[in-house]
């Protein structure tokens, strides 16, 4: 699922062909369009490398970014190839895997879970920002949110859709009697 969301994703993105606009502002963050495509890839490449160090108390210390001087369509291949490299490493895991995430020690399936809640509310934050017009897909934020966030008070899913609970569970939209979440996590646990 990491892969083809990935493709789905960068293909709505590339739709922002001209370089000038990726220097603006992502949606809700403070981050520009720029930097919040290469926190992406940070993130499922710091993924993979989690789940395969293992570590119990502390991130690793490798690091990958987009190449800053590359086109547009190869920073998003490098997307897709984080994705890749992150869902290989949730194939080849043992069940019994664990590794350290500060929002929760997780396994395979949590790992895979928190990779695809970067990707789909990145492409969210920047399709707004670039001015694209793109819906989070529900059948990919409900397992996530089954996931991830468990916690979620029961009046927060009937008569929402998926996309907006997520919106709304990571702090980037408002649920009727539910204002903004300032201050969110997900739930990396195993279950």
């Amino acid at each position: 699922m990491l892969t083809e969301t990935a493709g789905l994703c960068t293909a709505v993105l590339a739709e922002a062909s001209r370089e000038e606009d990726w220097t603006r502002p992502a949606h809700g963050l403070d981050w520009s369009c720029r930097a919040t495509l290469d926190h992406l890839a940070l993130g499922l490449v710091g993924y993979a490398g989690l789940l395969t160090a293992r570590p119990t108390d502390r991130y690793i210390a490798l690091f990958a970014s987009l190449d800053p001087e590359a086109p547009l369509p190869a920073r998003l291949e490098g997307i897709r190839i984080a994705a890749a490299l992150l869902a290989a490493t949730v194939r080849g895991a043992d069940p019994r895997d664990r590794a350290w995430h500060p929002w929760g020690h997780s396994d395979a399936t949590g790992f895979a879970a928190m990779g695809l809640v970067e990707t789909l509310v990145h492409t969210d934050d920047l399709a707004r920002g670039l001015g694209i017009g793109w819906r989070l897909p529900d059948e990919l934020c409900a397992p996530v949110l089954a996931r991830l966030f468990p916690e979620l008070p029961d009046d927060a899913l009937p008569g929402h859709s998926p996309a907006e609970t997520l919106r709304w569970a990571t702090g980037r939209g408002t649920l009727p009697g539910h204002g903004r979440r300032v201050e969110w996590a997900w739930d990396g646990t195993v279950r």
